[in-house]
């Protein structure tokens, strides 16, 4: 399948994008970012250079994804979601050799305006609730929500809150506890 680039968007050249991939209006694609297939990039996001990009991955309207950011496949970032890339920025010192790598893992799902602090891994299908202030990684399956973001629950891979249940994580799974 062909992709479809809105008119609006743009473009540079050097990057890769996947077959059924779909970039919409005022987007920006800055060059040596990989897109993967059957994706979908919507309004005014901004993909910075060097950015990886899974296969299945939908990032909604006004996200930024700043070079260090890496998203794993089937990722759902929410609108106006942010990412840094730098701990301490100043606009008259250069840090460009000081950019944070920020590892989105496999079926993470990120809520509108969260901000991601730069050198965290969100674990495989963790949800990080809306407004959310990651400033350390999350483990696999957890949900996290506030400012700073605290763990609150377990998240299935199907998006289902995980309770009325003990559970445990076991080698990256969330394993339920067996009682009495």
């Amino acid at each position: 399948m062909p992709i479809f680039i809105h008119p609006t968007a743009v473009v540079d050249d050097g990057c890769k994008i996947g077959d059924n991939t779909k970039i919409w209006h005022f987007s920006h694609i800055m060059t040596e970012a990989v897109i993967g297939e059957n994706c979908v990039i919507g309004q005014n996001v901004f993909i910075g250079q060097k950015v990886m990009v899974g296969s299945g991955v939908k990032i909604q309207n006004n996200v930024s994804l700043y070079e260090g950011v890496t998203c794993e496949d089937d990722v759902f970032i929410g609108p106006s979601a942010v990412f840094t890339n730098v701990i301490n920025p100043r606009s008259e010192v250069n840090r460009k050799e000081e950019y944070q790598i920020t590892l989105v893992r496999k079926g993470v799902s990120i809520g509108a305006n969260a901000t991601i602090i730069c050198g965290v891994e969100i674990g495989a299908y963790a949800f990080v609730g809306a407004g959310a202030v990651v400033t350390k990684s999350v483990q696999p399956y957890a949900v996290v929500m506030g400012n700073p973001a605290r763990h609150t629950g377990w998240m299935s891979e199907l998006g289902s809150p995980l309770v009325n249940q003990l559970y445990t994580l076991q080698n990256g799974q969330v394993q339920k506890k067996k009682l009495g």
